[in-house]
Formats: structure tokens, C-alpha cells, sequence
């Protein structure tokens, strides 16, 4: 299981049933810890977090080293505004990792993914690419690829990635032929809205997801967002079958 940071730098412009409050920054460290302390080692982040990639950096330290962190570029959010503002080329990516990186406090990320607004296709035009495919030879990320909206946007990516995050759930199922182009092509997948942003009962979602999907042989993670270890404890008991 992965963990989505959202919830613990942004609470603006999201799509969750709920209104919900950030945690203070003391909060925020030791929900990073307990999240750690569970077990997790696939972390989710984004400029478009707002102050997550910060808090993330400010409490890995030492950590660093036991963490698969995955991070975007493409879409970045001013928390003064509200607002997100999106960039597809080679300069922005550049400079949102290297944004990333200082708030991270990390010297690279292990996955970069475009953050696309989903206009998918649009957002892989060769020259973009390109730029990604010299960070990554750069080791400033170990992988790349992309985390859109629509299956004809994912097939695209397929061509040049080396994961994928797609979203699908229960009520969701466009993606999963797409899932096993992505298998057989030896790109990795990551699953995205599994729980169609909290609309959606957790418990069967996620058995669904991990244990029932016709794809769930191909899913290398399933990321879920949350500030709740309590609620991240019971979802890994869901994952690994106990609960």
C-alpha cells in the first residue's frame, strides 16, 4: 500500500465528500512518522500538495533511505491563491523538480510522473519527454512516467514509461484493459482513486482493488490518501487479506 500525501498540505480545491482542516506542522511530522512506523514505504507527493512535499521533507531525515518516493511535475498550487497552475515543458520541469527536491530535502525522487490536467495527449509532446528522459539520466529520478485521466492518454504513455498511475475502482473499471497493455509492456502501475476520493467505502474498495480486480496480478501499489494511521492501519489489514 502507498500512501497519498494530499490531505497533509492541501485542503483546498479537492474533491473529497468532506471538508477537512490541515494538520498543524507538529501534527503533520508525527502522522509522517506513524505512517512510516506502519510499515509504508511507497510515498505519493506533489507540488500540487501545497505543503506536503516540505512536511515530508522536514520529517524523513534518516527515513530517506527506506522510502520509495514519488513525486510530479507538470501542475504546481499557490496555497496564497488557491489556485493550480500547469506548465508542460522541458524548463518548468526542470525547475519543479529541482523546487521539489529542496522541499524534499532529498537529492533525487525514485518516480517522477507528469501531473497532467488531463488534456493527456497534449501533455506528451516529444520535446517534454525528452526533458524528463534527461532528469531521469541525470539521477535526479529513477523512473518516469505519468499519472492522468483517460485510457487513451495512458496508452500513449506506455510508449516511453517506466510507470504508470492510473485511477480505478469499483465504479471505475475503464482502465483495466489498459492495466494489462502496461503489464505485458513491463511498465510498472500504480492505482489512483481507489477510493474515488473518499466517496467510496474503504474496506470494500480496496478488497476489490487488491484482491478481486481481474488485474490486481499487475498492480505494483495501490496509493491511498489519508492523515489517519489509525485508518491506514486497518486499510493494510484489508491489503494483506486480514481484514
Amino acid at each position: 500500500m502507498g500512501w497519498g500525501t494530499v490531505k497533509l498540505g492541501r485542503d483546498q480545491g479537492v474533491k473529497y465528500p468532506e471538508a477537512f482542516s490541515l494538520p498543524t506542522e507538529a501534527d503533520a511530522l508525527a502522522i509522517v512518522h506513524a505512517m512510516l512506523d506502519l510499515g509504508i514505504t511507497l510515498i505519493d507527493t506533489a507540488p500540487a500538495y501545497g505543503l506536503a512535499q516540505s512536511r515530508l521533507g522536514l520529517a524523513m531525515g534518516s527515513r530517506r533511505d527506506d522510502i520509495v518516493l514519488v513525486s510530479k511535475v507538470g501542475e504546481t498550487f499557490d496555497i496564497q491563491t488557491g489556485q493550480s497552475n500547469h506548465a508542460f515543458d522541458g524548463p518548468s520541469a526542470r525547475s519543479q523538480l529541482e523546487a521539489s527536491l529542496q522541499a524534499l530535502q532529498s537529492d533525487h525522487v525514485d518516480v517522477l510522473l507528469v501531473h497532467s490536467d488531463g488534456d493527456d495527449l497534449n501533455n506528451q509532446r516529444d520535446d517534454y519527454i525528452e526533458s524528463l528522459q534527461r532528469l531521469r539520466d541525470e539521477g535526479l529520478t529513477r523512473a518516469i512516467g505519468f499519472s492522468g485521466k483517460t485510457v487513451e492518454g495512458h496508452r500513449k504513455a506506455i510508449e516511453w514509461s517506466d510507470v504508470l498511475m492510473v485511477p480505478m475502482s469499483l465504479t471505475d473499471r475503464s482502465h483495466e484493459p489498459l492495466v494489462q497493455e502496461a503489464q505485458q509492456a513491463d511498465v510498472g502501475v500504480l492505482v489512483k482513486k481507489a477510493l474515488n476520493s473518499g466517496h467510496l467505502d474503504g474496506d470494500s474498495a480496496l478488497r476489490w482493488c487488491w484482491h478481486e480486480s481481474p488485474v490486481e496480478d499487475a498492480i505494483a501499489s495501490v496509493v491511498v490518501g489519508s492523515v489517519n494511521p489509525t485508518r491506514m492501519q486497518a486499510n493494510g489489514s484489508v491489503l494483506s487479506g486480514q481484514g
